[in-house]
């Protein structure tokens, strides 16, 4: 079995628009066969955001949101809690130091607290990760 991993949202809305997708994504998805990606609690609102903000802009209809609602339930993604407190003290800190939104700093911290690699494809993520000696996962399972 594959190592585990933290997954941010732009690798998990790239499934959902066509035009997004790459050959990495599609290889993130497949690791989800044999592994479990772990993500911050503010995930789930994220992914709705996002696919609120498709459909107002008629990118995507809501039978469509729905259908990869369903999709996200069957694959193995655990949200991880995290205090108040905790996030707005050291996630707002590291998302300070590394220039980051808060939201992309969440999870860079749980890469960090769990000494997993992470899976994005937002630049300033991966030039923060390299940074704090966090991994990016690679491409290949």
């Amino acid at each position: 079995m594959s190592q585990d991993f933290v997954i941010d949202n732009s690798i998990v809305m790239s499934w959902c628009f066509e035009d997004e997708r790459s050959a990495y994504s599609d290889n993130i998805l497949d690791r989800l066969e044999s592994t479990t990606a772990v993500v911050p609690s503010i995930w789930p609102l994220e992914v709705g955001n996002v696919l609120l903000v498709a459909e107002r802009k008629n990118r995507l209809n809501k039978t469509d949101s729905i259908r990869f609602q369903a999709l996200l339930d069957q694959l193995p993604i655990i949200a991880e809690q995290e205090t108040p407190e905790r996030m707005l003290k050291e996630i707002l800190t590291l998302a300070r130091e590394n220039n980051l939104s808060t939201y992309d700093a969440s999870y860079l911290d749980l890469a960090m607290r769990k000494g997993l690699p992470l899976a994005t494809l937002d630049e300033k993520l991966i030039t923060a990760a390299k940074n704090c000696h966090v991994a990016i996962l690679e491409g290949k399972s």
